[in-house]
């Protein structure tokens, strides 16, 4: 059975999801791919209704008040073995730094003896990142700095990381071609 509670945060409310132990969700309310890895059976609770959910409020609470959290919640990531593995790459980038999508397909391959892994592929299992802000996919950007792809949003991705101090002269929004609906 899975659990549950809901955050409010200064960019929203969130959703956090545990299977009782461990956190396996924590979305936006509204984010694209919301509660994907939840079970059938979900029951709501209180934020402080679960040891887990109360760790992962202190988490969000040290995060939001502009302070790296020197803990991270217990998390258990429910997805397929290629996602895990972009996303345990997610988990090294630093606090107030970013990474590229191409950098991430780089360790990937490194990781894999493969000489290439594609970006896209990449791009697809950041998106579906199940456990917002803790599994920091917010952190990743074009190579040409363009921020791209969060799912959450690209106005609560730029809001989180100007909250961590990133406010590189390099990074913009790209440009949208409004009869495609593709960024050019």
């Amino acid at each position: 059975m899975d659990y549950s509670a809901h955050y409010e945060s200064p960019l929203g409310g969130m959703t956090m999801a545990s299977d009782g132990e461990s956190l396996i969700g924590l979305w936006f309310d509204g984010q694209k791919y919301f509660a994907e890895t939840r079970r059938e059976v979900w029951v709501e609770c209180a934020p402080d209704g679960l040891p887990i959910f109360q760790r992962t409020v202190q988490w969000l609470d040290v995060y939001f008040s502009g302070k790296e959290p020197d803990f991270t919640p217990s998390m258990r990531m429910r997805t397929t073995p290629f996602r895990r593995a972009v996303w345990e790459i997610l988990l090294s980038i630093p606090y107030g730094e970013t990474m590229t999508y191409g950098e991430i397909a780089r360790r990937l391959g490194q990781k894999k003896n493969r000489l290439r892994m594609g970006a896209q592929a990449v791009g697809g299992a950041v998106g579906h990142n199940a456990i917002s802000l803790l599994i920091p996919c917010h952190r990743v950007v074009g190579a040409d700095g363009g921020l791209t792809g969060y799912a959450g949003g690209i106005d609560k991705k730029i809001q989180l990381l100007a909250l961590e101090g990133i406010e590189r002269d390099d990074l913009f929004l790209p440009k949208i071609d409004s009869d495609a609906g593709r960024v050019k």
